[in-house]
């Protein structure tokens, strides 16, 4: 079961950017279907983005608050799955997780069995 570590955390004004990073140890990261979550305070876990597929054309899927200004992407030479994050909100102020697993369900946060122990964005406005 692969393991999973986010980096790149922290405060940002309404309208900045930033990107986050999660590192993968101990598992077949390029069989991995990877997504960002969030969670707010007193909210539910909300899927933020997913990317299933190292080659080609990967399959990719984003949650309705975030297209247009978040984009995942990864780099199987370093196990990592970034997401960028531009055009932020007060609204995208959550802990954000990186989960992985082998499930097409990539909106859905049962489908992942891996989780990494989440980095905060905050963003003020």
């Amino acid at each position: 079961q692969v393991q999973l570590v986010e980096s790149g955390g922290g405060l940002v004004q309404a309208g900045g950017s930033l990107r986050l990073s999660c590192a993968a140890s101990g598992g077949m990261f390029t069989s991995y279907a990877l997504a960002w979550f969030r969670q707010a305070p007193g909210k539910e876990r909300e899927f933020v983005a997913a990317i299933r597929g190292s080659t080609g054309s990967p399959t990719i899927l984003y949650g309705d608050s975030v297209k247009g200004r978040f984009t995942i992407s990864r780099d199987n030479t370093k196990d990592t799955v970034y997401l960028q994050m531009n055009t932020m909100k007060p609204d995208d102020t959550a802990v954000y997780y990186c989960a992985g697993g082998m499930s097409w369900r990539l909106n859905r946060p049962d489908a992942y069995t891996s989780w990494g122990q989440g980095t905060q964005v905050t963003v003020s406005s």
